[in-house]
């Protein structure tokens, strides 16, 4: 018996390799194994110049300088070097930070650590569309104020900061501005300079190339001071120190190159597939798409539905991979903080799933999608009166 095929609908929280990106990866397994710290031979030098091409790469696609990018294990581990460098190297100046109540887990974790320190941190909030109100943070400033950091996409509901008017509202502050990049970098035209940004960080696997390996961008024209955090071995200009992983920065390069030729044409595919399900879904009585009143990422959305047991929903979904919010916190059946600081009550937080579409989702999925969603909620709704 055949069983029905299973659909793959959380890019967000992943991305397949792209075979393209596997095939220019596996020789620096093999033949090109070389430590690209080992400069006094050839199998070094290889390893050496494929680092090296990829920084390119992704500096080309961000308009960075090349070396304004620094190599890290993943967004993660970039977010935590930024912090704890930047305010290392800034703390005669002050000792405050400004960020946002739906922030990634990464971000908001690592001020919670940053505030045992003795770092005072303000927690922008959000309206029920996701969007901070510049005016709040324009007050929230202070001479202490050193670092704003605001994610430019939000990882749950897509929802997409205008960093560019923060830069200009913060440019005489002598703040510096960092954005956490990962779910934008790939998806959606991101130019640092264009944008005024001083440090973003950013992932290989959102992006078709492979996991365990990010970026940390620092700009250096103006400079951006950053404590080393890790020590041992010099390696990435000492802020990074520790062995490259070649295969996946070689891979990281050739996703970022992808992207750029690809980036155009995939939103606007995925853009009319996600409204679709808008669209559809809206059909259901009950339904609320969260942060759809605001712009948002092309290939996601996050709906939530009234009037159902929020326990049964995900396992009545089975054959769809959707998920409550992010990968990182989804071992704990916990109503997601985005959506709690948009409003929403903690059952309807868990009567929700977000819908990431990625470049391998066929329009024959999504309907299927769409079908078996408001089957689904249907039958919830009849269990439940």
């Amino acid at each position: 018996m055949n069983r029905p095929k299973k659909i793959y609908l959380d890019y967000n929280a992943t991305t397949p390799v792209d075979p393209r990106v596997l095939e220019v990866m596996l020789p620096f397994f093999s033949e090109k194994f070389g430590n690209a710290s080992s400069s006094h031979y050839v199998y070094g030098w290889e390893a050496e110049e494929a680092v090296d091409i990829a920084r390119e790469q992704i500096a080309a696609l961000i308009g960075a300088r090349p070396n304004e990018i620094y190599f890290t294990s993943g967004a993660t581990e970039a977010i935590n070097l930024a912090f704890m460098g930047i305010c290392d190297a800034y703390q005669e100046k002050g000792n405050h930070i400004i960020t946002c109540t739906t922030e990634h887990r990464a971000v908001l974790d690592t001020c919670t650590q940053l505030q045992k320190r003795g770092f005072e941190i303000t927690y922008l909030e959000v309206d029920n569309n996701g969007a901070i109100d510049l005016q709040e943070l324009q007050r929230a400033l202070r001479k202490e104020t050193i670092l704003i950091s605001l994610m430019h996409a939000n990882n749950e509901i897509g929802v997409i900061h205008p960093l560019k008017e923060i830069a200009e509202m913060v440019k005489e502050k002598n703040v510096l501005l960092m954005t956490d990049a990962t779910q934008a970098i790939g998806k959606i035209p991101f130019d640092v300079n264009d944008l005024k940004i001083d440090v973003a960080t950013f992932s290989a696997h959102k992006l078709y190339g492979p996991k365990g390996v990010g970026a940390l961008h620092i700009r250096n024209r103006p400079k951006v001071k950053v404590s080393p955090y890790l020590f041992g071995g010099g390696q990435e200009r000492g802020i990074r120190p520790g062995t490259l992983n070649v295969p996946g920065i070689v891979g990281f390069g050739k996703a970022v190159d992808l992207c750029s030729e690809e980036m155009q044409h995939d939103a606007h595919r995925l853009s009319k597939l996600r409204d679709t399900i808008d669209k559809e879904l809206l059909m259901l009585e009950g339904v609320l798409i969260n942060g759809g009143a605001s712009r948002r990422l092309p290939h996601m959305t996050n709906v939530s539905f009234h009037h159902i047991d929020e326990t049964k929903l995900l396992p009545s979904l089975k054959r769809l991979a959707v998920s409550r919010g992010s990968a990182c916190s989804s071992t704990t059946i916990r109503p997601s903080h985005v959506l709690k600081s948009l409003g929403l009550s903690d059952q309807l937080a868990l009567s929700s799933i977000r819908i990431g579409l990625g470049k391998y989702t066929t329009e024959e999925e999504v309907h299927t999608a769409i079908d078996i969603i408001k089957a689904t909620v249907e039958q919830l709704r009849f269990t439940t009166t």
